[in-house]
């Protein structure tokens, strides 16, 4: 049985589907000593070579999926010309393919990070078409007002788009400081904090506490990653309509890391 050569790539964890389209229409793939044309398929026998480093066979990969609590200060990407250091620094090392971040926080914004070696299980879960939602946890240097939640729940514009939280609850909070949970489809950069800027507040801390059903567990300190069991896998995958995908023989946490969330697939 063959497949797209996007898609094993993909499945290996080099990126998303798009993206490997790209990388074999500049000449980046090889397959079995020829370069690989756009719409190729390949089965488990062909020999797949990407940027000179050899593919291992599809039957070798399983989806893996790591969360992250990120610190402030990290960036979200493999390298930075400043130096500063990045989440990829301290991730333990893959067989073949890669780290693959799903969706990005910015350099101040801590929280739930999640990443995975799986290119087609990352954009499906970044993708604003999947309809997975983020929450976070917001510290304001003020308290907002009824009509000014409802604004921020309705629709704002900000810098020529009209944005909005689908929900936003006062948390908690003393003097000056007071804390939010806020949810969004999408999550653009510096979209949290631009919204409460329209309602004249600013924003002191941002950190993301979930993923779609995916929750930051109480139990992961400030940097430090744990890897989500097989099960959680699973359904993870099911819940954004993608198969099980082959099972991992690691040991499997005890605690699971999601919560009830509708299918959307």
């Amino acid at each position: 049985m063959t497949e797209k050569l996007q898609k094993v790539l993909a499945d290996h964890g080099f990126g998303s589907r798009r993206q490997m389209e790209r990388w074999i229409a500049a000449g980046r793939v090889v397959v079995n000593g020829r370069v690989a044309a756009i719409g190729a398929r390949v089965d488990d026998t062909d020999d797949i070579v990407v940027d000179g480093r050899k593919v291992a066979k599809a039957s070798a990969a399983s989806c893996r999926v790591i969360a992250l609590n990120k610190r402030a200060g990290v960036i979200v990407s493999r390298r930075d010309p400043e130096g500063r250091p990045t989440v990829f620094e301290d991730l333990p090392g893959l067989r073949t393919g890669r780290w693959i971040s799903v969706g990005r926080l910015d350099l101040q914004t801590t929280g739930l990070l999640l990443l995975t070696n799986d290119g087609e299980l990352a954009h499906r879960l970044s993708h604003p078409s999947t309809g997975i939602d983020r929450e976070y946890a917001v510290r304001v240097a003020g308290v907002l007002d009824d009509d000014a939640l409802e604004r921020l729940r309705t629709g704002v514009e900000v810098d020529g788009r009209v944005e909005s939280f689908s929900d936003i609850r006062y948390y908690d909070g003393s003097g000056s400081n007071h804390w939010y949970h806020v949810v969004l489809m999408e999550g653009r950069n510096r979209e949290v904090r631009d919204l409460f800027a329209s309602q004249g507040v600013g924003v002191n801390r941002l950190k993301r506490v979930r993923y779609g059903p995916v929750i930051l567990p109480a139990w992961l300190p400030r940097g430090a990653w744990e890897e989500m069991g097989a099960d959680d896998v699973a359904r993870l995958r099911a819940t954004i309509g993608l198969p099980p995908g082959k099972p991992t023989r690691r040991k499997q946490p005890s605690r699971s890391m999601l919560i009830p969330y509708p299918s959307l697939a």
